[in-house]
């Protein structure tokens, strides 16, 4: 069966902030212009906002520049932020600190940011705006000059061995003039873009961290809504970047998470326990004792800021929102930033297709746009706050300090990242972390939380995580690591497994399991393991998330 095929102007990958900003922006600059032209948005979750997971504290400036009247048209920007605090914890106090200034939310909006990419799908589709959601795409297509064609979804009804099934349907080829890739974090066609067209040969590595986080309902004589309270320190140690969040959102829930940056360097180390662990804290737990749980989910986020921007643009196409790494790190937001960066891509690609562009568009004005815009100023002035914790927490604090209040983020030097699975120490140089068994009330295991994602996969289709070497885990990372991928994934997707006499041990992937954080695809030591996108709308189905 051959592949069927669909011809259109702009085919974007991905209904995220930056993807539905540029399919927006795209159809108003036709209606201003009187002309049309044909756009399509490929979503792999089930349906819009299905794998969207963020904090979130979301700043209005990008939506409000791009749909000024969002709040008539009923925007689920519910719950303004009222109060800010920062906290330093030991194991048994809470010390209150001056909020940085990058973390004054006046203004700003406690949101679910899965549902405010569907109310921007429900605009999007307003306008004319073709999304697909449950379709993943899989493949970039190349026209023989080498230029991005477009992109092919992929073939559903496909057996773990292979061989089609009697369900097997083709996947669909979409081309386009311009295609516009807003996969998100470390986004696996993104990721091959990186390397064939060398776009990140002039930049430093990206650097992520992982992100935890639960929805709870709490009892409402504890629910405080706008309130927005940030910690560092406890139960994480001096030399891991990382903490907590607890936003307080309408109808007595509160979004409480944890960031791990994935530069950590204890092989035994996990950060879905370090956030279980948090929540024990005696400032944290009477908060949700009497209250329940009713979400869970995890997700990479970018940390490398302005110095690992990569090259944006190639022949037919362009990377736009966190695929290219323009979270706000000492703000924790890039919502703002990716919705702006897919309105400016779009910008650039209505300018080129209006002047009449052949088939492989090459969209040099977005990274000019870009720089002429506000991302640039805000992200150039973040830039040495997250590498200066290199150093440890307490030396961050004290150059994050330095450079926001003295050289007001302008110094004449700017620190540098290195490779996340490049950090880890062995295991034998390494201290193990004893941690508590969940209790059940305020912290569970990784299978429950699980179980809270909605994640689902057919389980009869090829495993879309791969090891490129199968003897990898055990030669290297079990002997040198003691296999840190047991407890860097925040699902339960790796175990190791032995007989019965605790001998021939072998990694076993519980591929069903996976919630698309994309953890294993960063800080696997060797770079062994090989994400891919499932078949379409596998994965989480995150509700409020």
């Amino acid at each position: 069966m051959e592949r069927e095929f669909m011809e259109c102007d702009v085919v974007i990958v991905g209904a995220g902030p930056s993807g539905l900003g540029a399919a927006i922006r795209l159809k108003q600059l036709c209606a201003e212009a009187g002309t049309e032209l044909s756009v399509v948005v490929l979503e792999k979750g089930a349906e819009v906002g299905a794998h969207i997971l963020s904090g979130a504290v979301m700043e209005p400036r990008a939506l409000t520049e791009l749909i000024p009247d969002w709040k008539d048209k009923g925007a689920p920007l519910n719950t303004p932020a009222t109060e800010d605090r920062f906290v330093y914890l030991t194991a048994k106090r809470a010390w209150s600190l001056p909020t940085p200034p990058q973390m004054n939310n006046h203004g700003n909006y406690i949101v679910s940011l899965a549902n405010v990419c569907r109310w921007l799908g429900e605009q999007a589709t307003e306008l004319g705006v073709e999304i697909y959601p449950g379709f993943a795409a899989a493949e970039v297509l190349y026209r023989e000059d080498g230029s991005v064609r477009g992109v092919a979804t992929g073939d559903m009804g496909v057996g773990k061995d292979g061989e089609k099934t009697a369900g097997y349907q083709p996947g669909m080829e979409l081309h386009a003039k311009v295609t516009l890739f807003a996969e998100g974090c470390r986004g696996s066609l993104t990721e091959g873009l990186f390397e064939r067209f060398g776009l990140r040969e002039n930049c430093d590595p990206q650097t992520y961290g992982i992100g935890l986080k639960e929805l709870w309902e709490v009892e409402p004589s504890k629910h405080k809504a706008g309130t927005i309270v940030h910690t560092v320190g406890w139960p994480l140690d001096g030399e891991t970047y990382g903490g907590s969040f607890l936003y307080h959102l309408e109808d007595n829930q509160v979004a409480i998470g944890f960031v791990v940056g994935l530069d950590y360097k204890n092989p035994f180390l996990s950060p879905f326990e370090e956030f279980q662990r948090f929540k024990q804290h005696p400032s944290v737990r009477p908060l949700l004792e009497g209250g329940r749980r009713i979400a869970y989910g995890a997700r990479a986020l970018n940390e490398g800021g302005f110095q690992a921007i990569p090259e944006l643009v190639f022949p037919g196409g362009a990377i736009i929102g966190c695929g290219a790494g323009f979270l706000n790190v000492p703000k924790i937001k890039g919502s703002h930033t990716a919705l702006k960066s897919g309105m400016l891509a779009a910008e650039a690609a209505f300018a080129a297709l209006g002047a009449g562009a052949d088939q492989a568009v090459v969209l040099s004005d977005y990274p000019a746009r870009l720089k002429e815009s506000w991302i640039w100023d805000e992200l150039y002035r973040a830039r040495n706050i997250r590498p200066a914790f290199h150093l440890g927490l307490f030396a961050g604090i004290a150059y994050s300090a330095v450079d926001t209040f003295l050289l007001r983020g302008r110094a004449p030097w700017t620190l540098h990242h290195h490779r996340d699975n490049e950090s880890l120490r062995p295991a034998a140089h390494s201290i193990p972390i004893a941690y508590p068994k969940p209790d059940g009330v305020v912290s569970f295991d990784r299978l429950s939380s699980v179980f809270l994602s909605n994640t689902n996969h057919e389980e009869n289709q090829p495993a879309h995580l791969t090891l490129k070497d199968s003897a990898v885990p055990v030669a290297h990372n079990l002997a040198l690591y003691d296999a840190p991928e047991q407890r860097y994934c925040p699902a339960g997707v790796y175990e190791i497994v032995r007989d019965e006499g605790g001998g021939n041990p072998r990694l076993q992937i519980n591929a069903q399991n996976c919630v698309h954080c994309k953890t294993c695809d960063i800080k696997d030591p060797l770079q062994n393991i090989h994400w891919v996108v499932p078949e379409g709308g596998g994965g989480p189905v995150y509700p409020n998330m």
